[in-house]
């Protein structure tokens, strides 16, 4: 049981729901999920308004961070004790799901975020550790369901964007930039301020074509006229952030 001031919602179903509470719903939230640690410094470049929904382990990620957690997700089969102790007795939402749920925690976390009302996430985690968790990570992000948000990714020291229409790249000249479709074909992609530029091409899931681009002007930025992609800066942290 949580500490005076959190709350505890046991096996609710599949699909959370959002934290029942009058703060006004947000237009940011931060989503941080298990897997291998990411650097301090990154705390820095991450939102200090927004609400915090932390899959699993990501609640002592989240505390790392020094972030308060709002809401906590999950089966809890990997987080301390003392962090899930520490997020209730802050006030935080625990919603804990069976461990044989249909959906993976960061799932979960997900649409915890899209429920109390965000319209943008920065998913902070969820790389390294388990290949096939990675896999399934990725492909999350860019799934239909959560196709109303505008969803980036801090893994480690690289940013992930992905765009379904249009986003601006942010980074210095000279940065590697990589550019991969997601869930099918991506068609009329068009680059600008990359050295090699694409003008109204298609990007297919098992192309090559996008790897290891680099910022050359002081605008980059990818557009797509059907289909979704995703754009990684392997060093963004490196160099300052977005």
């Amino acid at each position: 049981m949580p500490a005076e001031g959190g709350t505890t919602v046991d096996d609710p179903i599949d699909g959370a729901a959002a934290p029942q509470d009058d703060r006004p719903r947000p237009a940011h939230a931060l989503v941080f999920a298990g897997g291998d640690p990411v650097p301090a410094d990154l705390a820095h470049v991450l939102p200090s308004d927004a609400l915090v929904v932390a899959a699993d382990a990501g609640v002592d990620l989240a505390h790392c961070l020094g972030r308060r957690v709002d809401v906590a997700v999950g089966d809890f089969d990997s987080v301390t004790p003392a962090g899930l102790e520490r997020a209730a007795a802050e006030g935080g939402r625990v919603e804990r799901h069976r461990p044989d749920k249909d959906a993976t925690d960061l799932d979960l976390a997900l649409a915890t975020a899209a429920a109390a009302g965000a319209r943008r996430v920065t998913v902070v985690g969820g790389h390294g550790g388990r290949l096939d968790h990675l896999l399934g990570n990725l492909s999350l992000l860019a799934a239909p369901r959560f196709a109303a948000l505008t969803i980036d990714a801090w893994m480690g020291t690289a940013h992930l964007l992905v765009v379904r229409e249009h986003a601006a790249i942010a980074g210095p000249v000279g940065a590697v930039v990589s550019l991969f479709a997601a869930h099918g074909p991506a068609r009329g992609v068009t680059t600008t301020d990359l050295r090699y530029p694409l003008y109204d091409a298609v990007l297919e899931p098992d192309s090559t074509l996008g790897i290891s681009n680099v910022i050359a002007g002081p605008d980059p930025a990818v557009r797509v006229g059907e289909g979704v992609v995703l754009v990684i800066r392997p060093d963004a942290l490196d160099s300052g952030g977005p």
